[in-house]
């Protein structure tokens, strides 16, 4: 079962190649024959070489078809070839006729001029169905299945003149007619039949009424698609009808003539604009990069080569040999930006503009270079991919911490154009920024100038974003490395300015109290020496002294505790705080295990906790309107935890974020040992500060 797919492939590829192999000899054969006979042999004997409807009408439909062989194994891609090789067909037999006059006396010619016969209607028929089925060879509509069958009713041409008229009928293009030569092969009793063939078969109208018809009923009355697939061949064939009815009636025109051979180059152009749009010939979308660009440029240089040749193969002989070759070169290099112009857009349909796409990358790194900061890297992002992609808009949103996109983007470019059309409006594509596991952002992109996008634009998007994502991920990280070096630069300030506070507060402790202390005792010396000297020193005035001295010296332990309590560096950190629950205003609780009542910590450590609890613990008391409060003391993972809770009035909004303060007191020394803290409400009422240390793994 699984061969059998293959099988129907080979197949069709054998047909089709056959098919090339068999009616490009004969093609290029009847071309050959007539070139050399009407534009040598003869060309001295008549005083027109008749080369124009071979070269400008026959040829480029004939190099079309085999065009098409090549890169399509469609029905109507081999309806095309055999059309166009019976055109040459025909036209050679009439070169053939008109070269030897001797023949229509032969016995035989009646029986050779069944291949000119059928030659002609097998282009007519054949052309027909193509035109009435395009782009997919298939029509919608039971009656259009008919009407497709009777279309091939003029192929009978040869047979039935052969033996129902009793004279020669002859091709219409041939130049004259045959009635004046004797058909022996003709039925008597088939005679009748004649006015018959004659209007249904030798003229064609029937068929092309039909053809016609299938045309219009699919153009004007066919699905949206249909009518939208099938509209530009309608309105190219409907043309070249009106001027072939014309060219009937007007034969020695020059304007009319040159039409003829207009539209006959239009109809190919427009089965290429099919191609390209549509996919028509069963050339899809994936295919025509690689089957279609393979030999667009030998159909594109005989389409020009038809347009360069057409004046002067229409003037000729009228028109001498020099201004015609003249002319001839000067339409050659008029129309070679033309030619240009053709393969850019041929190849730009084909693969998206990939030149310039091609760019956008090699540009994009030096535009990702120049970006000092992310905003700017953004907005040279955003440009380069409506650049690249040719869009109306693109814009550029950053993800959070929590993995949702900003709802301001932070890269833009292109404006509004209309409602839903702007950076606002729906994205036409989109494609994350990611590194590794992380989404850094997102890049919306609008609707396509011209035309769609298709798999290059999608493709060159996704090799867009993840070439900027690192960039823009070195860059979100430089700003942060940025924003913590002003972070810190600021912390270390304050911490120069908590220690000239604190500095000067010892100053004024020292000086307003203890310094005044001191001296007033060293007075009171100065009096009792006197009067010790006197005699007139009572005891109590010592015990006075003394007194005096002892409170001097509780005054000195409260201010050395202050600084660094001694039951901090004797006890440990448990023991410090609990210290201070009796002296505390509120009722306090302290709660650790044994295992880190007993642990001690770094100096550097416990020094930190313990100003952290104290620091929390007096804006408890000073703000937050408490009646209770809560020291937590655990061990967790290399971290010392402390938790610093209340049921006070809460901390305001924005507050937990502020820079000064006692807040900003407690992030500096929790930073300055790589700590984290947050501060956020408590459950039900109030505020809890959660700080954690890094101690390292508890030794044994």
């Amino acid at each position: 079962m699984a061969e059998a797919p293959d099988r129907t492939t080979t197949a069709t590829l054998d047909r089709r190649w056959v098919c090339l192999a068999t009616l490009g000899p004969i093609g290029l054969a009847s071309l050959a024959y007539i070139v050399v006979v009407r534009g040598f042999v003869d060309a001295g004997v008549t005083d027109e070489h008749g080369l124009a409807w071979p070269l400008l009408g026959a040829l480029p439909l004939f190099v079309f078809g085999m065009w098409l062989l090549t890169v399509s194994a469609s029905r109507i891609a081999l309806l095309i070839a055999l059309g166009a090789t019976a055109m040459l067909v025909g036209s050679a037999y009439e070169t053939f006729v008109n070269h030897n006059l001797a023949i229509l006396t032969q016995p035989w010619f009646p029986l050779f001029n069944v291949v000119g016969l059928t030659a002609d209607a097998m282009a007519t028929s054949a052309l027909l169905i193509v035109f009435a089925t395009f782009p997919d060879g298939v029509p919608e509509r039971r009656w259009e299945r008919i009407a497709v069958v009777f279309m091939w009713t003029p192929v009978l041409v040869g047979p039935l003149t052969l033996l129902t008229t009793p004279h020669v009928v002859t091709p219409m293009y041939l130049g004259f007619t045959g009635e004046a030569f004797p058909n022996p092969f003709a039925v008597p009793w088939l005679e009748w039949a004649a006015p018959a063939v004659a209007s249904l078969v030798v003229q064609p109208w029937p068929a092309v009424v039909l053809g016609f018809a299938v045309l219009v009923s699919r153009a004007v009355f066919g699905t949206p698609d249909v009518r939208a697939r099938t509209r530009v061949m309608a309105l190219t064939v409907a043309a070249a009808m009106l001027v072939f009815a014309a060219w009937s009636f007007l034969p020695d025109l020059p304007v009319v003539e040159v039409a003829v051979y207009a539209s006959m180059i239009a109809i190919p152009v427009a089965a290429i604009h099919g191609i390209l749009r549509y996919g028509a010939f069963d050339i899809g979308p994936g295919e025509r990069g690689a089957r279609v660009e393979r030999s667009s440029n030998l159909l594109i240089t005989v389409v020009y080569a038809a347009g360069v040749a057409t004046p002067a193969v229409l003037l000729v002989p009228p028109l001498q040999a020099v201004p015609a070759i003249l002319l001839t070169t000067l339409l050659a290099v008029a129309l070679l930006p033309v030619r240009g112009w053709m393969q850019r857009r041929l190849h730009r349909a084909l693969f998206g503009d990939r030149e310039r796409q091609f760019g956008v990358l090699s540009e994009l790194g030096a535009r990702l270079e120049q970006a000092g900061d992310p905003g700017d890297l953004l907005a040279h992002l955003a440009s380069a991919v409506r650049d690249g992609l040719d869009a109306s808009w693109v814009r550029i949103r950053l993800a959070g911490a929590d993995g949702a996109f900003a709802d301001s983007p932070v890269g833009v470019a292109g404006a509004a154009d209309g409602p839903g059309s702007g950076p606002a409006g729906e994205p036409a594509l989109s494609c994350d920024l990611v590194r590794g596991d992380e989404r850094l952002g997102r890049i919306d992109v609008g609707p396509r100038r011209r035309g769609e996008y298709g798999d290059a634009e999608r493709t060159l998007l996704r090799t867009v974003a993840g070439q900027a994502a690192a960039s823009v991920a070195n860059v979100g990280l430089t700003a942060q490395l940025a924003e913590q070096l002003d972070e810190l630069t600021a912390s270390r300030e304050r911490l120069v300015a908590a220690q000239d506070d604190e500095r000067r507060r010892l100053e004024r402790d020292l000086h307003d109290g203890i310094q005044q202390d001191i001296v007033a005792q060293i007075a009171g010396l100065r009096l009792a020496r006197n009067r010790l000297e006197r005699g007139e020193l009572a005891p109590d005035e010592l015990a006075e002294l003394q007194d005096h001295a002892r409170e001097t010296l509780t005054e000195l332990r409260e201010l050395a505790r202050g600084i660094h309590p001694p039951v901090l560096s004797d006890n440990g950190l448990v023991a410090a705080v609990e210290s201070g629950v009796a002296r505390y205003p509120i009722p306090l609780d302290v709660e650790a295990d044994a295992a880190v009542r007993a642990e001690r910590y770094p100096e550097e450590v416990e020094t930190t906790a313990y100003y952290v609890v104290r620091e929390a613990l007096a804006n408890t008391a000073k703000h937050a309107h408490a009646t209770h409060a809560s020291v937590g003391l655990a061990r967790d993972d290399g971290h010392l935890r402390i938790a610093i809770s209340d049921d006070g009035c809460g901390i305001e909004p924005g507050v937990a974020g502020v820079s000064h303060g006692g807040l900003a007191n407690i992030r500096d020394r929790v930073a300055a040992l790589r700590g984290t803290i947050s501060i956020a409400p408590n459950r039900p009422s109030g505020t809890m500060v959660l700080v954690e240390l890094p101690v390292g793994e508890r030794d044994g």
